[in-house]
């Protein structure tokens, strides 16, 4: 993964523009973790005992991006885009999955995350979710928590692909 081309976050900008900043650049990172390799070896997963695979990851990426950014922050009522199986989350269940399809919802959810942000006035402005304040500032922070997560789970996903390592 030497190629990478990915924005580095300023060490002097403001809080808004940190946190947004912190956030694409953790996009960044699970596209990186992701780039150059096929649809099935998408799919693999690094643990017998474990159901994590890159594409479960992205796909996973997508729904939380819809639901914090859509239906938290927005108020909108959107369906899951991958409808649990037996109470689990579906999105983690790629043996039939569709790589450019994930990707593709996870891009246009990633888009429509960064429109509802930018609507957001202050980061400091707060709806109410299911009887929770939740602020902007809380919604950016947990995503970036969110993805820095799970982008370690890629790393030793990607590794056990195919040997490739890079932050």
């Amino acid at each position: 993964m030497s190629d990478d081309q990915r924005i580095h976050p300023s060490k002097v900008a403001g809080d808004r523009a940190s946190l947004i900043a912190f956030l694409d650049y953790q996009r960044a990172t699970l596209a990186m973790k992701c780039q150059g390799l096929s649809g099935e070896q998408l799919k693999q997963k690094a643990v017998p005992t474990s159901g994590l695979s890159l594409l479960g990851l992205v796909r996973h990426a997508a729904e939380v991006e819809r639901s914090w950014f859509r239906m938290v922050l927005n108020g909108e009522d959107c369906k899951a885009l991958w409808p649990r199986i037996k109470g689990e989350f579906a999105e983690f269940h790629v043996d039939d999955a569709d790589a450019d399809e994930a990707f593709t919802f996870w891009r246009e959810a990633c888009e429509g995350s960064r429109a509802a942000a930018d609507a957001v006035e202050s980061l400091d402005d707060t709806v109410d979710f299911r009887g929770e304040v939740i602020s902007l500032r809380y919604v950016l922070t947990h995503m970036i928590e969110e993805y820095a997560r799970h982008n370690g789970h890629a790393d030793l996903l990607r590794e056990a692909i195919d040997g490739e390592v890079g932050e």
